[in-house]
């Protein structure tokens, strides 16, 4: 599937460009998306994969991912029956799965890169996207997200009346684009098409391009001693003191906060969206804390389990962190590839080629032409899609009909192509199955469903 669509992005690339005389936007976005690829996604990476790899190896070696694993199996066993229950993999979706969640994109993809690590060491064909790999980058792409930070920061910022109005749309559109992804993948698993056949070279057993990771070998940590759970406990109690005092903290304390948070940014940034003290965003306030809480929480929280079960939390932490250079290493060619034949495809007009042929057919179901640019280029690139949604709310006005829409959009889908060749390309799988189609599935009911929504609550 990839190889087609790739091929068919460069080709129609090069061909719209010399009908449109635009070759030379074609060369600069391929060389300009490849520097992208490199410098300024893969690289940067490195650091923020060192990071989280080396948590996920304490959370390991505690045997705290076993623990939450064993704890939600019932619905992991029926979301991936392929993987063994107390398998590493089981414990890095989950984690990954709640940073979408939160919107912790910077903790989601270092720990979704570390699921597709631990699901290879299951794979039995190399170089062949599993089921679970295909339903866990379903799950990916529905991205469900309890509160859309960046599209509130956007509305926010060009003062929409009520900007965090988007949460329950956002929230609802990304439940049906993940379960249709997930019914999608599911189904489309049992399909002959898509059925696992290794790659053979004369008759010869296909080997894998690239070694999967060993799996951890999990060691029975030391049992918590009554000082450790004391300890424990402890800290935990403070984090629950500390979450309760921000949401339910007097409106001094919060007036005070804003104060400060306008003398240090700019006018234009919003403030967090636990500082809105009105009573009809309890909700926000509690996930917003959630999300402001959750990363300090576990960086403290997982070396702190690690020690007080006698884990050597530098040694195993290093270990940990060592992977984060060669998981980013290893992307960069799958990133270059399908960034450059985006950028192509983006510098020939081929977006506008696309809106042209596809707004007669999609306006009649309820699509403003406005929002077509959007959902072309939503599964492709994230900045372009952020700066589509930006122009969009200078246009039409932050509060319209259209906008909120686009807000919905941004907040529901993911950009799907992006997810697949840096997850499928950290194990080295070419042969993606029917992760794309099922992605795909999930973008378009999520904007199918964001239209449908907004109408029905903004009309």
């Amino acid at each position: 599937m990839l190889n087609y669509l790739w091929l068919a992005l460069v080709a129609l690339a090069a061909l719209i460009g010399a009908a449109t005389g635009r070759l030379k936007e074609v060369t600069e976005g391929a060389f300009q998306m490849a520097d992208t690829a490199v410098m300024k996604i893969a690289l940067p990476l490195v650091g923020v994969m060192a990071l989280w790899l080396g948590l996920m190896r304490l959370a390991e070696r505690s045997g705290l991912v076993q623990q939450i694993a064993r704890a939600l199996r019932p619905l992991m066993r029926r979301l991936f029956p392929d993987v063994p229950p107390e398998h590493p993999a089981m414990g890095s979706m989950l984690m990954n799965m709640a940073a979408n969640m939160l919107g912790l994109a910077n903790a989601a993809t270092p720990l979704g890169l570390r699921a597709m690590r631990d699901l290879e060491t299951l794979n039995k064909v190399p170089g062949t996207a599993t089921n679970a790999m295909c339903t866990f980058l379903a799950i990916n792409t529905g991205s469900i997200q309890l509160i859309p930070t960046t599209a509130i920061a956007i509305l926010a910022a060009q003062h929409a009346q009520n900007p965090t109005a988007i949460v329950g749309t956002a929230l609802l559109s990304s439940l049906c684009a993940t379960t249709a992804g997930v019914a999608t993948a599911k189904w489309l698993g049992t399909w002959r098409l898509f059925r696992v056949v290794p790659e053979t070279a004369n008759g010869a057993a296909a080997a894998p391009a690239v070694a999967a990771a060993p799996a951890v070998v999990l060691v029975e940590p030391t049992p918590l001693t009554a000082w450790g759970r004391a300890a424990l406990g402890s800290l935990v109690v403070a984090f629950v003191a500390v979450f309760a005092w921000i949401v339910f903290a007097p409106a001094d304390y919060h007036a005070a906060t804003s104060a400060l948070h306008t003398r240090l940014f700019p006018s234009n940034v919003p403030p967090p969206v636990w500082q809105d003290t009105s009573a009809q965003n309890v909700f926000l306030r509690i996930i917003g804390t959630l999300s402001l809480l959750a990363v300090p929480f576990m960086l403290v929280s997982f070396p702190v389990y690690a020690a007080l079960r006698r884990v050597k939390v530098y040694e195993e932490f290093v270990e940990g962190a060592k992977e984060g250079f060669q998981v980013a290493l290893r992307i960069i060619p799958f990133l270059v590839a399908i960034l450059v034949a985006i950028g192509m495809f983006r510098g020939a007009g081929g977006i506008e080629a696309l809106k042209s042929v596809l707004a007669p057919l999609l306006t009649p179901l309820g699509l403003p032409p406005d929002l077509l640019p959007m959902v072309l280029v939503r599964p492709l690139s994230g900045s372009a899609s952020m700066g589509l949604f930006t122009e969009l709310v200078q246009r039409l006005g932050p509060d319209s009909l259209t906008t909120r829409m686009a807000g919905t959009i941004f907040g529901s889908t993911e950009t799907t192509f992006y997810v697949i060749a840096v997850y499928f390309g950290s194990v080295a799988v070419r042969r993606a199955r029917h992760a794309v189609v099922a992605g795909l599935m999930a973008d378009f009911v999520g904007v199918v469903a964001s239209v449908a929504i907004c109408r029905l609550m903004f009309s």
